[in-house]
């Protein structure tokens, strides 16, 4: 089978022909460049319609911005404090001068003033819209609710389309594409999480204007510092011997999949038969009323050892609840379970999010790990995750209460 093999891996761009002929190198040519551009078809049809199903939300909330644009812009009366907003006077000049920025640094991308002053108008357009949409649905349903990967897919779609029109080939309109992208990206995910917090702000009684500099301080804040764990895990990657982010130790799907996609369409290097057929996978998916055709894209998209992760958390879960029928519990019980369950697999989450950075630090910096980490045995691992898994029943269970006590919020709600 040897030629076989080396026929196949000989097939693969990036160089995997001169990897050595196993079947582990043919499995994983044959999942990056064959089942991933299935798997973005299906995403950008999962994407589609979960926009589709939220179709009247996103013209609500479309129509409810440009409503409350054209009565701020319009009403001469003083507002009372719990509804005085920054002035638009303000506004609109600093939406101006940074979207003529953002037009400057495009063409610092692209090279092309047609290039750049278009994708500074998808910026300003849906950013404009998608914003508005993901900061009324997070307001309205909650945090869950924001379609952000659907929204950022769209506008990264629409920007790679206008770039092979007005002719911004290669690697110039890719990083304008990203660009204009993520920008957006952004934008849905600040508008949702100000949502929140000005939702909470209001029933408190705050001001909304201070609110909102308060918001618009922390962006900056956290745009000028961000960049710093960014860099000490990408470089402290390649200083372990990895690639960095795109990566096996920093897959980052999400980013792989917007860059795949931006590539794919302004190169024209898109896989096109495969993407098509992943688009008829989840068409086919929607039909049968799959629950969720995108997140089955997202499973067949990312790795395996993040999958099954979150596969082994299903299973923890499915454990939990089946316990908890067991044990005869009511639906409050039921509600600080779940409650427990989230807040202990949150902690463990931001703990081990902490645990990387600071492994990913060492490595920024060429500190040695102590020995006893450089060859661990597989039993202490599998051990660990067997008391994980076993505190992640108990814990949750333990913590149910009395029957007679009142349901307390669902965390889920």
């Amino acid at each position: 089978n040897a030629p076989q093999l080396e026929a196949v891996l000989h097939s693969f761009p990036d160089g995997l022909g001169s990897s050595p002929v196993t079947w582990t190198t043919l499995a994983f040519g044959a999942w990056t460049y064959m089942v991933r551009p299935i798997a973005v078809g299906g995403m950008i049809v999962g994407a589609v319609y979960t926009l589709y199903n939220m179709r009247k939300q996103l013209f609500g909330g479309i129509v409810r911005s440009v409503r409350d644009v054209k009565k701020a812009a319009e009403s001469g009366v003083a507002q009372p404090r719990l509804e005085k907003d920054i002035s638009f006077k303000v506004i609109f000049p600093l939406i101006a001068i940074f979207t003529v920025l953002m037009a400057v640094l495009y063409y610092y991308f692209c090279g092309s003033w047609s290039g750049a002053i278009i994708a500074a108008a998808v910026l300003l357009i849906a950013g404009f819209f998608f914003a508005a949409v993901a900061g009324y649905l997070v307001g309205l349903i909650g945090s869950s609710s924001n379609p952000i990967s659907g929204l950022t897919l769209s506008t990264l779609i629409i920007a790679a389309l206008l770039m092979v029109v007005v002719g911004v080939p290669g690697q110039s309109g890719i990083a304008a594409v990203l660009g204009v992208a993520a920008v957006v990206c952004c934008a849905c995910g600040v508008a949702g999480d100000m949502m929140q917090d000005m939702k909470v702000g209001h029933i408190l009684g705050g001001t909304p204007w201070k609110m909102e500099f308060a918001e618009i301080i922390g962006v900056l804040i956290a745009g000028a510092v961000l960049f710093l764990p960014l860099l000490i895990l990408h470089q402290g990657d390649i200083n372990a011997g990895g690639v960095g982010f795109g990566g096996k130790a920093l897959p980052a799907p999400q980013a792989g999949l917007m860059a795949m996609l931006s590539k794919g369409i302004v190169t024209g290097s898109m896989a096109w038969p495969l993407v098509v057929s992943g688009m008829f996978m989840s068409l086919a998916l929607i039909l049968v009323k799959a629950p969720s055709p995108m997140l089955i894209a997202v499973g067949m998209y990312l790795p395996l050892e993040t999958t099954f992760a979150i596969f082994a958390g299903g299973v923890i879960r499915w454990l939990v609840d089946k316990r908890a029928e067991k044990k005869k519990l009511n639906a409050a019980q039921k509600i600080r379970v779940e409650n427990n369950g989230i807040l202990l697999s949150s902690g463990l989450i931001a703990g081990e999010a902490l645990m990387g950075l600071l492994v990913a630090t060492l490595a920024f910096f060429n500190i040695s790990f102590p020995s006893v980490f450089e060859n661990p045995k597989a039993w202490v691992g599998y051990a660990i995750l067997g008391i994980l898994g076993y505190l992640m029943i108990k814990i949750p269970l333990s913590n149910a209460g009395r029957p007679d006590e009142p349901a307390p919020p669902s965390a889920m709600a």
